[in-house]
């Protein structure tokens, strides 16, 4: 899926594929919903805040789209660069509890990128310079955060031993 993209009211939808289960696009209407499920997808995370932007009020429309279209949704709104351990512990829940493949979107994508990022990280066997690489590939540097996701994957390990 790395790559994808498709003409919607002369606006391309870019979805770009992390890892096999799971991609991240930028903001999406009603409407991209039906080509989402059409493309396979099984789920769909929101990390849009209510009333971020005149296009996003509250996320309502598209649950109903996507319930409607046979999507499983979870919204986990998040500011842009300011994720609780609450936030990434909701999302690392979405990706383990929804059907894939899941889609993961924001405004610009990038928020979705940093919430996998920071799960993912939590994982003892995760591949941090292949994680930051996924993302790099999809748009997003991670590099600035490589020192946190480090820190939360040796801290996740910790507390298992």
């Amino acid at each position: 899926m790395t790559g994808v993209y498709r003409k919607h009211k002369e606006i391309a939808l870019n979805i770009q594929e992390l890892e096999p289960g799971f991609a991240i696009c930028d903001a999406i209407t009603p409407d991209d919903l039906e080509d989402v499920a059409q493309r396979g997808f099984k789920s769909v995370i929101c990390n849009r805040r209510p009333g971020e932007a005149n296009d996003h009020p509250d996320d309502k429309p598209l649950s109903t789209k996507a319930h409607a279209l046979g999507l499983e949704w979870r919204c986990i709104p998040v500011t842009p660069g300011e994720y609780s351990d609450a936030d990434i512990a909701a999302f690392s829940r979405a990706l383990d509890e929804l059907p894939t493949p899941i889609l993961a979107f924001c405004r610009s994508g990038k928020r979705a990128v940093h919430l996998w990022a920071h799960a993912k990280s939590q994982e003892h066997s995760c591949d941090i310079p292949a994680l930051l690489a996924a993302a790099h590939e999809a748009g997003h540097d991670l590099e600035e955060r490589r020192s946190t996701l480090e820190a939360a994957q040796s801290n996740s390990w910790q507390r298992r031993t």
